[in-house]
């Protein structure tokens, strides 16, 4: 079902409220991967606001959806969706990588409440999210895995022998979502190792592949509702998205996969944006309590 406006006004809050933790807690942290969380903010905002089954309170409760992150380095991205979901104190957010914390740079089934799969050693995390989706068919269980893999971590073959797995299993509850941010570590995608068509490439596995705008969060939830139809075949949605969306500054900052705030022009192009997307926040509560 297409969401109303309500629904997509309490959406956009959501992801406006990820973003600026994730920035808050990236800056307090002096340096992190910033580009390929903020790539994923909407995204992540129709599925813990609005897709998937899960109990904030009960974290390990067996009925629930899964996430699988295998792009590990966008953590704390999924940190500041839990956090807002009320997995865990915001206060955690302002730990990240520092000694004794329970939210490592990288996702950590073991010490977040509401993170599903260890991941952060690019590729691995698409064969885990395979395992739990054949786990759950041969339970014949209805539970979804949602799978977000980076284009850059497309460069892993690991990734295409799980994908090749998922579609002749027709693992349609594993929704492949590819973050096709046009950027990785060592610069542009296209240059590093050219991905070319990936909806094409998904397609020629045996996917049915849909491609939507990255930012988009109405067609985001289209997109997972139509891939929610389709039976007796694998499902992926290529994010037509930007590294270090939602921030002009940061989407164009040529160093945006882990940006440092060691320099002055850095961490006030952050102030800025804080300040700015704080005030977008206040805006936007009237807003939703308007309608």
């Amino acid at each position: 079902m297409t969401i109303d406006d309500k629904q997509l006004a309490e959406l956009e809050l959501l992801a406006t409220k990820i973003r600026l933790d994730t920035l808050k807690s990236i800056k307090h942290m002096g340096q992190g991967h910033l580009g390929g969380s903020f790539s994923i903010v909407e995204l992540l905002a129709v599925l813990y606001g609005k897709q998937m089954n899960i109990d904030p309170e009960n974290p390990q409760w067996e009925e629930r959806d899964r996430l699988v992150l295998s792009k590990g380095h966008a953590g704390a991205g999924l940190y500041s969706a839990l956090a807002n979901k009320g997995y865990f104190s915001k206060e955690w957010l302002w730990t990240i990588n520092e000694g004794g914390t329970r939210l490592p740079s990288h996702p950590d089934r073991q010490k977040t409440p509401g993170v599903d799969a260890t991941t952060g050693s690019l590729g691995q995390g698409t064969s885990i999210a395979a395992g739990m989706a054949t786990g759950f068919k041969m339970a014949n269980k209805n539970n979804y895995v949602y799978l977000i893999v980076g284009d850059g971590e497309l460069n892993e073959g690991q990734c295409w022998e799980a994908f090749q797995y998922i579609a002749h299993f027709k693992l349609n509850h594993c929704i492949v979502i590819i973050d096709d941010n046009k950027k990785q570590l060592d610069g542009p995608t296209e240059e590093i190792m050219n991905p070319f068509d990936l909806q094409k490439k998904m397609e020629a596995f045996g996917f049915y592949t849909l491609k939507v705008k990255g930012s988009d969060i109405r067609a985001i939830d289209d997109a997972i509702v139509l891939c929610k139809t389709i039976e007796n075949q694998a499902v992926c949605i290529v994010l037509d998205s930007i590294k270090g969306q939602g921030v002009s500054y940061f989407e164009t900052l040529d160093a945006n996969h882990s940006v440092k705030f060691n320099t002055e022009e850095v961490n006030q192009a952050a102030e800025q944006a804080i300040s700015e997307l704080q005030q977008k926040i206040e805006g936007m509560i009237e807003d939703v309590y308007a309608k």
